[in-house]
């Protein structure tokens, strides 16, 4: 049994949404927590939580950043966080997985699936401590969690997306 703590430094969560229904608009949380417990040889029995304060959210343009927390999206002043707590993990491939819990977003919870490439583990040249590694992908629909704020355009079509995809590339410190 291990607890693998984040290193934040070497980790990112990224996402994008389809914008004006013909290119991306992209952005990232700059702080986000991925708490692990579990057995890096026996995957399929961890436990996951991933807690990510919305108020972190950054695409590059402050105005935009504002209006994602205001009430039209996350509603960050009463909805601080996005959380997802796993309630199990399947096996697809020698190092892939298919991860699924709940997903609460502005205080509406539902079952989402990720996919997880686990990455494996290695040896720091800096301190000998031993470094775990993976890779996450996923899609969710907003409006299923109450961000339904759009904007029709001249040309047909809205202004967002439904679906936001997301990837996260996490490493972790193993502390036995």
């Amino acid at each position: 049994m291990a607890t693998l703590k984040l290193d934040n430094v070497h980790s990112s969560l990224n996402f994008q949404i389809k914008h004006m229904m013909v290119s991306k608009a992209k952005g990232e949380f700059t702080d986000f927590n991925v708490d692990f417990n579990g057995d890096l040889d026996n995957l399929d029995q961890a436990n996951v939580t991933v807690t990510i304060p919305v108020t972190s959210i950054d695409t590059g343009n402050e105005d935009r950043d504002g209006h994602l927390r205001s009430g039209d999206f996350f509603e960050a002043e009463k909805y601080p966080n996005m959380v997802f707590e796993s309630k199990s993990i399947k096996k697809v491939s020698d190092d892939e997985y298919e991860v699924t819990g709940d997903f609460t977003i502005k205080d509406v919870t539902r079952e989402e699936t990720f996919t997880v490439e686990y990455n494996g583990v290695s040896k720091s040249p800096m301190d000998g401590s031993t470094i775990a590694g993976f890779d996450v992908t996923g899609k969710v629909n907003r409006e299923a969690y109450g961000m339904t704020w759009n904007a029709a355009i001249e040309t047909g079509g809205v202004l967002l997306g439904k679906d936001v995809k997301f990837e996260g590339n996490f490493e972790f410190v193993v502390e036995d």
